[in-house]
């Protein structure tokens, strides 16, 4: 992942045509379709950089949305939104352009991160917000579950997190009674390509992904389709079921940027497997990679590389499968072995359920203060949970690798630590009763009269003393999201799927774009 600075804020997919009436696409095998028609849907995106929400500031949008129409942009990505924030206005002025938009679930601080991964209740429900706040917007597309959170061989388990993600977004849109809509997963080119592929394809279809976006960066100015490994890449994925799209590319090594790679990616070779890509990006930034900049004036002048690109997408005509005569054969891939390589577990983390959790709070005759501090819970996290210390964390720790999950491992983290707290006290109650302080940690904890009835016994009765049961027949969640998702229907025929999208025939290119002030912003072409 390239970014200038932080996290990306955005992206935008470019329309090939005006825009025209809304039209729901579906996904058939690793193809998206027109339901009305049946025409092949492909495009492109573009992104930007910092965690400042694009979609929430109408003014950029009414700036940036006819210049992205230029671009012939069919759709946008937006790799954080604030779930609170009112988007209609720049929702309303995308679609009038033709523009979708994909939209990544997490944030910066609260997302799954790859060092110390983590799916529990504060996660799930700034997903599920998202989702609440996007879905009523017909020209929604999908939603990303993660980017780029494996990347090395030392982070494999984190990808068990991701999974669990995609799988409890999905259950979630059903739950609500939504309109289907794909949850997809973006990865970057690197030695785990191939494990990383398999592993959010296979299993269970109720928790393997949608579509999937890959970050390529390997054809650098004059190359080929042979020497840039596209061609090694479209080999890979030849038999990958579900669609699949470059979802950042555009390597500057050599500059100015002169794309010649969006010949080859909608050409003959590529198309048969690939469904476009993103370029990168769309706001120039330190990293030199954008496409246009914005002065103090808030005016925007296009570089070298937004005409290189434009005249390269002008020469595309790609060719698409009409949806009737489509017969996919590709079927889920197998899960890679675990190996040095390959750590990551197919058994998932549990799902996040906050009414599990206030049922073991309950139960605790020790729990975390109310006004409990950070820091307080990060320093005694590092005390119990050090298996020198004694064995107080087994019912919250979650291990990727072994497949082995706390049954309470989804709460949050004063709850987590309010099991930790209760665990030593117990401990020190039958091994160390002179211990008068043992429910205190500093004022951090408080003793209570901890008791659980009916369905909460259920739940504390199957999670165990150690806490590592499992626990079914669990009570209901409540909400703890935003809202503000309106329910429809939408059936396509021969659909895994469907989601809302432009008649606008072929559509060739998209840009994925960064509109918050002057950030930055890459780019993918579906």
């Amino acid at each position: 992942m390239r970014f200038g600075s932080t996290l990306a804020a955005a992206a935008t997919l470019v329309a090939a045509c005006t825009a025209a009436d809304l039209d729901p696409i579906v996904i058939k095998g690793s193809k998206f379709f027109y339901n009305s028609n049946g025409t092949e849907f492909n495009g492109t995106t573009s992104g930007g950089t910092e965690y400042t929400d694009p979609l929430a500031d109408r003014d950029a949008c009414a700036r940036d949305v006819p210049l992205l129409a230029q671009l012939r942009t069919n759709t946008i990505r937006v790799y954080a939104v604030d779930p609170t924030a009112n988007h209609d206005e720049c929702m309303r002025l995308l679609s009038d352009a033709g523009i979708y938009v994909i939209a990544d679930l997490g944030e910066p601080t609260n997302s799954i991160n790859r060092d110390s991964p983590q799916w529990n209740q504060e996660i799930y429900s700034r997903y599920e917000a998202v989702v609440d706040n996007l879905i009523k917007y017909s020209n929604t597309l999908g939603f990303f579950a993660g980017n780029e959170v494996t990347n090395l061989p030392n982070n494999t388990e984190a990808s068990a997190f991701v999974k669990a993600a995609v799988r409890d977004v999905k259950a979630y849109i059903v739950s609500q009674d939504y309109r289907p809509i794909g949850v997809g997963y973006a990865t970057n080119d690197d030695d785990q390509r191939t494990d990383i592929a398999q592993y959010f394809n296979c299993g269970d279809p109720s928790s393997s992904i949608d579509f999937y976006g890959y970050n390529i960066y390997s054809w650098c100015g004059e190359s080929s389709y042979r020497e840039s490994q596209y061609q090694d890449r479209t080999q890979e994925f030849s038999d990958y079921n579900v669609p699949v799209f470059f979802a950042e590319y555009g390597c500057n090594e050599a500059q100015p940027r002169i794309f010649e790679e969006v010949g080859a990616l909608y050409g003959p070779d590529m198309t048969e497997v690939w469904s476009g890509g993103i370029v990168y990006m769309y706001y120039q930034e330190a990293n030199d990679y954008g496409l246009v900049t914005v002065g103090s004036d808030d005016q925007v002048t296009r570089l070298p590389d937004f005409t290189a690109l434009s005249s390269q997408i002008a020469r595309v005509t790609p060719s698409g499968v009409d949806m009737g005569s489509y017969s996919p054969t590709n079927r889920p891939q197998a899960c890679p072995s675990r190996d040095s390589a390959w750590a990551a577990s197919e058994r998932l983390p549990p799902t996040p359920n906050n009414a599990v959790c206030s049922c073991m709070v309950q139960s605790l005759n020790c729990t975390a203060q109310d006004d409990i501090s950070d820091e307080d819970i990060t320093t005694n996290f590092d005390y119990l949970c050090d298996p020198n210390n004694g064995e107080f964390c087994s019912g919250i720790l979650a291990n990727g690798s072994t497949g082995v999950y706390g049954a309470y491992s989804m709460c949050n983290a004063k709850e987590r630590i309010s099991w930790a707290f209760n665990a030593f006290f117990e401990d020190q109650s039958r091994n160390n009763p002179q211990n008068t302080d043992a429910c205190n940690f500093r004022g951090a904890a408080r003793t209570q009269r901890g008791q659980a009835s009916g369905d909460c016994r259920n739940v504390v009765n199957q999670a165990g003393g150690s806490g590592t049961g499992i626990v079914t027949g669990a009570p209901a969640p409540s909400s703890t999201s935003s809202g503000g998702g309106a329910a429809s229907s939408s059936t396509g025929a021969a659909s895994v799927l469907a989601v809302p999208s432009f008649s606008l025939g072929m559509l060739q290119m998209a840009v994925y774009v960064t509109i918050a002030g002057l950030v930055g912003a890459g780019m993918i072409i579906l």
